[in-house]
């Protein structure tokens, strides 16, 4: 009964496979992928103007705290060497 199982399910997987006849001119291979780009585009739900403008906010705020703490750590390690070379020497 398993082995039965597992007979049907490999026959959907190679039947759920579908290939084409012919290869495709590259002209057209490039024509597909623009038809399949437009329609994936198609899908995407984008943000509103007042949601794009609180997550580019979000971002900059984000990156500027980040840029602080880089810079802290940044002078406090460089503090940190000078004061390791001021003693060795």
């Amino acid at each position: 009964m398993a082995e039965e199982k597992k007979n049907a399910a490999t026959a959907k997987n190679t039947n759920a496979v579908k290939k084409e006849d012919k290869k495709l001119g590259f002209f057209q291979r490039i024509g597909k992928w623009f038809r399949d780009m437009k329609s994936e585009l198609k899908k995407v739900v984008w943000p509103t103007p007042k949601q794009l403008a609180q997550n580019t906010g979000i971002a900059l705020v984000v990156m500027a705290i980040a840029a602080v703490i880089l810079f802290a750590f940044d002078k406090g390690a460089g503090a940190a060497v000078n004061a390791i070379f001021e003693l060795a020497g």
